[in-house]
This record gives C-alpha cells, sequence and structure tokens, in this order.
C-alpha cells in the first residue's frame, strides 16, 4: 500500500462511522488510473508491433543478381551494347542479301548494301547515303536490275558505288543521263565462292567495328585499371564477336562450303 492512501486511511478513523465507511469504500475501490492508463499505453504498443510484423512486405530473393553477375558499367555500356548491337544486325542483312543471290533470286534487295558518297552542297567532307535514297531500283525480265536516279548530276556517284559496293556478279553498265542497267548472271560455283569471300571481308570489317567500340568506349569512361567494368566491356566484345561468327558460320553451310 503506497504511503499516500495509509495517510488517507488513518485519517478516516477520526471521522464519523457513517461517513468514514463511505469513504473508506470509496477510496478502496478507486480504480488505479495511472497504472490502468500505463498497461494500456504498453498493450498498445505490443499490439501495433505485432501488426506491423503480421502485415509487413515479404521481399522475394528470386529477382536478386548476385554481386559477380551485376552490371555496374552504366550508361556508357548500354550505349556500347546498342552500338555493337547494330554492327551485328547490319552484318547479318548484308549476309542474307549476298545468301539471295547466291540462291539466283533478282531482287532490289540486291544492291541494299550500297552506299552513295554525295559531295556536301556546302563544301564539307562527302557523305554515304543509302541507294534507295537517291535512286529507285526495278526489275527487268527477272533478271536485270534498273537503276534510275532522281537527279541526272548525282548518276556518276551512284555508278562509283556500285561499282565500290564490289558485289559479286553486279556489273553497271550506263543506258542514259538518269538510269544504269545491271544484268544479273545466274550464281556459278565460281560466283557462291566470290559472295564468301565477301561475306569473310564484310564479317572482318564488323569485327573491326566492334573492337574499335570497345576501345571507345573504355576510354570515354576513364575505368581503373583493375575495374570490374573491363571485364564486363570484355565480356560483352566477345559476346558480338561470337554472333558475327555464328553469321558467317550459317551462310558457309547454306552455301556448301566447309
Amino acid at each position: 500500500m503506497s504511503f499516500s492512501r495509509a495517510l488517507a486511511l488513518s485519517s478516516l478513523a477520526l471521522r464519523p462511522r457513517a461517513a468514514t465507511r463511505t469513504c473508506y469504500r470509496n477510496l478502496l475501490c478507486a480504480p488505479l488510473a495511472t497504472q490502468s492508463r500505463a498497461y494500456a499505453s504498453k498493450r498498445k504498443e505490443r499490439d501495433s508491433k505485432e501488426g506491423k510484423s503480421k502485415h509487413s512486405p515479404v521481399v522475394s530473393t528470386e529477382n536478386l543478381v548476385p554481386g559477380s553477375q551485376r552490371i555496374v558499367a552504366g550508361e556508357e555500356y548500354v550505349k556500347a551494347e546498342g552500338k555493337m548491337k547494330a554492327i551485328v544486325e547490319r552484318f547479318r542483312k548484308e549476309v542474307a542479301t549476298m545468301e539471295m543471290r547466291a540462291s539466283g533470286r533478282v531482287t532490289p534487295a540486291i544492291l541494299s548494301p550500297v552506299r552513295v558518297m554525295l559531295p556536301d552542297s556546302e563544301g564539307g567532307d562527302a557523305k554515304g547515303v543509302r541507294l534507295e535514297e537517291v535512286a529507285t531500283v526495278g526489275v527487268r525480265e527477272g533478271t536485270t536490275l534498273l537503276v534510275t536516279v532522281f537527279e541526272e548530276h548525282t548518276l556518276r556517284h551512284v555508278e562509283t558505288a556500285l561499282y565500290d559496293a564490289k558485289l559479286p556478279g553486279v556489273v553497271p553498265q550506263k543506258v542514259d543521263a538518269r538510269t544504269i542497267k545491271i544484268p544479273m548472271p545466274k550464281p556459278t560455283v565460281d560466283a557462291r565462292q566470290a559472295m564468301l569471300a565477301s561475306a569473310q571481308r564484310q564479317a572482318e570489317d564488323s569485327r573491326v567495328q566492334i573492337r574499335k567500340q570497345h576501345q571507345a568506349s573504355l576510354k570515354k569512361g576513364k575505368y581503373a585499371k583493375h575495374s570490374p567494368e573491363l571485364d564486363e566491356f570484355q565480356s560483352l566484345t566477345d559476346k558480338y564477336l561470337g554472333e558475327v561468327d555464328k553469321v558467317l558460320v550459317d551462310i558457309k553451310k547454306s552455301a556448301g562450303a566447309k
């Protein structure tokens, strides 16, 4: 019993019996408000903690990536991957065109690798554009390609581009001031070999471009000598070099070469 309650009880002894009985009963029956509030506060705190633990979100580990596999090179890595992928895709399209020619089908797509170098109108360096940007390409009698330029002054640039492309069997012949015809011979064993040789050259060009992109990305990123980014870029380069090799292997198989 607390000191304050004992003092109150002792003072009751000096009062009349009826009043003492009433006050005594009220004093004994009075709730311990301070303790009740304390218990209630603790109970709410405990219930709150239990509620949080029951409804707390569960973190899944299925999508977590091990530190050894996490890419940390950032934006420069993404740019390099996009450019390397574009190099491989361009090589794949060129090879598909070669394969089409080797099959004997004559379509405008045969000339899709041609890039025409046009002089800058302001006297700057020449810029390469796709053939379809400066001319139309049609097929006559299923065996001859007809190239018709939009403007006469571009004809000599288109003719030069056709020669520079070094496409097997493509020998441009000028018809008039705006037209070039290209008779397409039926594929022979020699033509297939020339096609494979062209594919190998373009494959090597693609490899060189990928390696240059690799070096350019490292130089731009300025990574430390033993940083993990170096390994990531090397793995990325090896991946796309492997894709170039696979495209070349596939066309060799389709052409019957070993």
